[in-house]
């Protein structure tokens, strides 16, 4: 699933290419708004928080959009189409006034809601560290309503805070030294809300440093644990472990850890509570 840098730099793709530009044809093909039209319509602005894209249009509706495991965005040329397959999956067309197409493909998320009620699709999120409205204390405070979570499930849960999917999640545990299935309040909260932001805000917008954890971006040396399971960890070359699903996470994300850098709080190096 993309994360919220891998988002924020979509968005800055998009606005760079076609923020100001006037859709003359297209249309909503999923969703509540199935069918509805969008000739007419300047793109005015975009958004995103944590990974919701939000498309702002002059006329006062706003595009909401997650790509979720799937979806993706692409730009074609005056003249060129997209192949029948792909063009079979798109659920947002916008032919824009010189001669481009703006597609969303595959997006299980698609509707239109007023600008003004933004809050109704994405209100719910956690604070994001890539947004203006960044509130560091307030993901501390959510973070610690349920003390008893494992790290990486409160981590993942866009409620508490948003942006981190399950690549941070994993590499921002082996950086603090946290064993994934510590309960989150063990941890400590403002330390690793800090990192959480700085990593983040330094994938998302620095050349060359997206996703990149280690500061090596050779190929197989650009994250500490995840993908690595079965490999000697790069600080001390103890085998990584590896979990096939986080505890309760309905996508069954899989957890990596180091098991000396990440010690267990128990002592033994046990996998999630049951």
């Amino acid at each position: 699933m993309p994360e919220g840098d891998s988002v924020f730099r979509l968005r800055r793709r998009l606005d760079a290419a076609t923020r100001g530009s006037l859709v003359v044809d297209g249309e909503v093909r999923s969703g509540t708004a199935a069918g509805r039209s969008l000739a007419g319509v300047t793109i005015s602005a975009y958004d995103t928080h944590g990974k919701h894209l939000l498309t702002r249009f002059d006329d006062g509706r706003t595009l909401h959009t997650h790509l979720r495991m799937q979806g993706s965005w692409t730009i074609t040329r005056a003249g060129r189409r997209l192949p029948t397959a792909v063009r079979d999956q798109a659920r947002v067309r916008m032919r824009l006034a010189d001669g481009r197409e703006v597609w969303g493909i595959d997006l299980p998320v698609v509707e239109l809601v007023p600008t003004a009620r933004e809050v109704d699709a994405v209100g719910y999120l956690g604070p994001d560290p890539l947004r203006d409205d960044w509130d560091a204390d307030e993901a501390v405070r959510r973070l610690s309503q349920r003390p008893d979570r494992p790290v990486v499930a409160a981590l993942l849960d866009q409620t508490r805070m948003a942006g981190l999917g399950n690549l941070w999640v994993n590499e921002l545990a082996f950086l603090r030294g946290i064993h994934p299935f510590a309960p989150i309040g063990a941890t400590d909260l403002h330390a690793l809300v800090t990192l959480a932001a700085r990593c983040l805000r330094l994938s998302a917008t620095v050349p060359g440093m997206y996703q990149v954890t280690t500061g090596d971006r050779r190929r197989g040396s650009s994250h500490w644990v995840v993908g690595r399971a079965g490999r000697p960890c790069l600080r001390c070359g103890t085998r990584v472990r590896v979990r096939d699903e986080v505890a309760n996470d309905p996508e069954q994300r899989r957890t990596w850890w180091c098991p000396r850098c990440q010690p267990s709080p128990s002592g033994a190096d046990v996998g999630p509570p049951e």
